[in-house]
């Protein structure tokens, strides 16, 4: 949607022309209406959703967020509510059950009919945090004795209320978990053939397996849908590929702010409101605020060598900054690592033993670079030539990206080890601990080398 048409329809609805409006949100794809609501705030997204034909009012609301489904909810009739929410997939019932009082969550289930209370029932079972949460309970499974013919006649009878039927599981007389087959072999096979000579292996997902992982699985392998299965192996859910990219979104989301020193909103940015935004960033401005203490503390120990040679004080920025970022590159590379399963936490040796060389090599590259700028055009002192602040510089250049770089990579794996997100232990309380280390190894190579 281009900026003059969002600008258009938000003029509509300031200046309350609700027929232009009606009008013109018909002529827009469920994914732009939902781009414009994002951008209203409650009681203008409630006024456009309302505009907007039954059909695709139902889409819309499919699409949007959890957090503005809620909203839009609070704001409808009571029979509208029971519309919308019986028009959900039951493991989306769930997830928007999840941002309502537990209160309200019941009032809505009472709403439900027998079938979809049973299978929104079957997902609210398994923990928040498991595949079991996010898996859909309604899905076509075939037995391997059929022909494809039986096949095909049962995969047709059962489309219209599956969630996916491009894979297709195969199960025993007993429901365990034989094999997948997908619409395409179906199709392309004799009507004649029996299914278990068109299967193949299932990689399948048990339904207490962590949500981020089994996503990340489903998406690296290419899979359109896995099957879920409980402990017995017997299939219980079907996991899709849409499913599995809205749950790496959120959790690469989450990693982006915590980077950052902030919580994740978990809703469009435009829409959040004020108060909502200063929430998620002020804890983490406090704790870091409390952690650059650590860093006055360390200038109080050493003032006596900063009045002794004050050229010492004009690098320190350089070197804090140095340190800390050096330190977030190599927390951010390990973490996505984490996430990507490219890393676990006994590689932690070899993760410190890479990181070490990465930072000796940096830091022979900017320490010998801050060595030259110091020599040929930095301050000097009286009684202390340039080269020898010069080489405090290299060093302290060296000696920094070094461990700067090592704590970078072992702490997400110390956040792993211990159950913690490892972003939340990688750039902001890397940034504190290198400031405050690395002002202590600078302040113990300028006595060294200057005798202060």
């Amino acid at each position: 949607m281009t900026e003059e048409l969002l600008d258009e329809l938000t003029d509509l609805i300031r200046d309350e022309r609700l027929r232009e409006l009606r009008s013109a949100l018909n002529d827009l794809n469920p994914g732009d209406v939902v781009d414009f609501l994002e951008r209203l705030g409650v009681k203008d997204r409630a006024v456009a959703f309302r505009m907007l034909p039954k059909d695709t009012a139902v889409e819309v609301f499919d699409l949007l967020d959890e957090a503005l489904q809620h909203e839009l909810l609070e704001g409808l009739k009571d029979h509208d509510v029971a519309h919308f929410f019986e028009s959900l997939d039951p493991d989306d019932r769930v997830r928007l059950m999840d941002e309502m009082p537990a209160s309200v969550a019941r009032q809505m289930m009472r709403h439900l009919d027998e079938r979809e209370r049973s299978l929104t029932s079957l997902v609210l079972g398994y923990d928040p945090g498991t595949i079991g949460r996010h898996m859909s309970p309604e899905f076509v499974a075939i037995r391997e004795e059929l022909t494809v013919a039986q096949a095909l006649e049962k995969v047709r009878a059962q489309a219209e209320d599956a969630e996916t039927i491009y894979t297709v599981p195969v199960v025993d007389a007993g429901r365990m978990l034989q094999g997948v087959v997908s619409l395409r072999d179906l199709l392309k096979a004799d009507g004649a053939a029996v299914v278990s000579e068109l299967m193949a292996e299932a990689d399948s997902v048990d339904a207490d397996h962590d949500a981020e992982d089994a996503a990340r699985r489903c998406a690296d392998r290419k899979h359109l849908a896995m099957p879920v299965t409980d402990k017995e192996h017997r299939v219980v859910g079907i996991f899709t590929v849409d499913d599995a990219l809205d749950i790496i979104e959120r959790a690469e989301n989450e990693d982006a702010a915590r980077h950052g020193g902030a919580e994740p909103l978990n809703r469009p940015y435009l829409s959040t409101p004020i108060l909502t935004i200063m929430k998620s960033r002020i804890v983490w401005l406090l704790v870091l605020a409390v952690g650059a203490t650590l860093t006055v503390s360390v200038l109080d120990a050493f003032e006596g060598q900063l009045e002794a040679v004050t050229a010492l004080a004009l690098f320190v920025p350089l070197l804090i900054g140095t340190g800390g970022n050096t330190g977030n590159q190599a927390a951010t590379t390990v973490t996505r690592a984490l996430a990507l399963g490219d890393v676990r936490t006994r590689d932690a040796l070899k993760v410190l033993w890479r990181e070490v060389r990465v930072g000796v090599t940096l830091g022979s590259s900017l320490g010998v670079l801050g060595f030259l700028l110091v020599a040929l055009w930095g301050p000097g002192e009286p009684e202390i030539s340039r080269w020898a602040i010069a080489s405090v510089i290299g060093l302290t250049l060296l000696a920094i990206c070094t461990l700067a770089a090592s704590a970078g990579g072992l702490m997400p794996l110390l956040g792993k080890a211990i159950g913690a997100d490892p972003a939340v232990f990688a750039n902001p309380f890397i940034a504190t601990f290198v400031d405050a280390t690395g002002l202590i190894v600078y302040f113990l190579i300028a006595m060294a080398i200057l005798g202060i």
